[in-house]
């Protein structure tokens, strides 16, 4: 089973190198998290299947990569400095601060608040008598009050010289939308086709924790598809099919996938139809991929407000209209959290020995593979150098080499991490023991099945990772 606590991934992160707390040597900064070594091999393997999946290998997509900062009037023509706002309340006992929509939702999951207004709010949260997550005292919170997510900035060298305020973006989509016209020219594509990102995005709300679910900064991996408006509804079908077959191939349950329609009060600015892909997690069914078909919203007030042509003719009748646009979105940051919570196992062996193994999809295990010499005897160490620098010569493995501790306690080490496969070099290897094996083969461990299998260290470079 997958994990059934958020802090078994907590405690699993810290201790093993995947992700750490932010400015952690000087007390921390809250919902700040930092991707150690095996965090960002992970992340960064989840980046590149996704990118090779849904773009390198289609011929309707492209990519792009686009600066962080934009010119703010992109943010008024995308509607996101009126429209991009959360309601947030203040407990009077303790003065801590919450975001009404998530203290209805957390005392009543099948209440969803997203898009009501403040008073709507304040309303439902007096009629539930909700308590104070920090305090517990109940009936002390103010009225709801909207502020705006964009994080807001000056550019400009000096404070008291010429600057001006800027955002950090709020999401990664509108730099597809505002180059929509260069990919045009540059890449002669035809509808329907892709322009995909991936980049860090910024929001200045208030985060409820629950680790790296919900933070100020995070990775997003999107595309927006552009197409003829006759054409949505069917291209909105494919691409709820195509996420949903991702996460299968990476190897998530059915049974904790579900897909949840937004209602009309919930639906954002500029979408007239948005699901989510929703997992069921430790605290709860949570957001983990999201599709919006956003119209023709985007290119049609960004064409009338900078003047652009940013409509799309067809080269076989000369037509020329504006494109809508279905939004596959994927959070990097949030589905590396939901792959840590799906891929952890607890497991009872023989002799009510208990392993703590991450099943991780071999593709995006952080390492695939562990060099592990039986002993620190200097022959030992020198083939399995030999070894390690064979596969990292003659292959594309990410390799680990360990030879600290029992051979049982680095395989513990290694289930620990999710090392699809253990490669043991002994006595029998360097020909000083024929019982352990024959000279120049290794002991190849697996996983998930703990089989092994003994190989000749030529087909190493062959050794499937399925």
């Amino acid at each position: 089973m997958p994990a059934s606590s958020l802090d078994q991934i907590v405690s699993l992160c810290k201790r093993r190198g995947f992700i750490f707390p932010g400015s952690e040597i000087y007390g921390g900064l809250a919902n700040s998290w930092d991707y150690g070594p095996l965090g960002v091999e992970l992340k960064n393997a989840i980046q590149q299947w996704w990118w090779e999946r849904f773009v390198t290998k289609r011929q309707d997509m492209v990519g792009v990569d686009a600066a962080i900062f934009m010119n703010p009037k992109v943010w008024e023509a995308s509607g996101h400095v009126a429209n991009f706002n959360d309601a947030l309340v203040d407990c009077k006992e303790c003065k801590a601060r919450h975001r009404a929509d998530h203290l209805i939702e957390d005392a009543d999951p099948d209440m969803k608040a997203d898009g009501k207004s403040p008073q709507e709010l304040t309303k439902i949260i007096q009629n539930m008598n909700l308590g104070c997550p920090t305090c517990g005292n109940k009936g002390t919170f103010t009225n709801a009050r909207t502020f705006n997510l964009l994080f807001q900035t000056q550019l400009g060298a000096l404070e008291e010289g010429d600057h001006r305020s800027i955002y950090l973006r709020g999401e990664i989509a509108q730099a597809m939308f505002v180059n929509f016209k260069n990919v045009l020219n540059t890449m002669r594509k035809r509808l329907p086709f892709g322009v995909a990102s991936v980049g860090k995005a910024f929001r200045n709300e208030i985060t409820p924790g629950n680790f790296t679910f919900r933070t100020l900064e995070f990775d997003l991996m999107e595309f927006e598809y552009f197409i003829e408006k006759n054409n949505w509804e069917e291209m909105f079908t494919y691409w709820q099919n195509e996420q949903q077959a991702w996460l299968k191939e990476m190897g998530f349950a059915n049974e904790r996938l579900r897909i949840r329609e937004h209602t009309q009060d919930e639906l954002s600015h500029y979408s007239k139809k948005t699901v989510d892909v929703e997992y069921q997690t430790p605290f709860g069914w949570k957001e983990l991929f999201g599709l919006a078909y956003r119209t023709d919203f985007d290119l049609k007030n960004h064409m009338e407000q900078s003047g652009e042509d940013l409509q799309y003719t067809n080269p076989d009748t000369g037509e020329k209209f504006i494109p809508h646009v279905i939004e596959p979105t994927f959070g990097l940051s949030r589905l590396t959290l939901m792959t840590l919570l799906e891929a952890y196992n607890e497991e009872t062996l023989e002799g009510e020995d208990t392993r703590t193994v991450m099943k991780f999809n071999s593709r995006i295990a952080p390492v695939q593979a562990a060099i592990l010499p039986l002993s620190k005897k200097e022959p030992l160490i020198a083939k399995a150098q030999e070894i390690y620098n064979l596969l990292n010569d003659q292959t594309n493995l990410r390799l680990d080499f360990d030879m600290t501790g029992s051979i049982g306690k680095r395989y513990r080490r290694q289930d620990e991490i999710g090392t699809p496969k253990c490669i043991t070099i002994d006595f029998g290897t360097i020909g000083e023991d024929s019982e352990q094996g024959e000279k120049n083969t290794v002991t190849v461990r697996d996983r998930d099945t703990l089989q092994q299998e003994r190989l000749p260290i030529e087909k190493l470079r062959d050794i499937s990772l399925a």
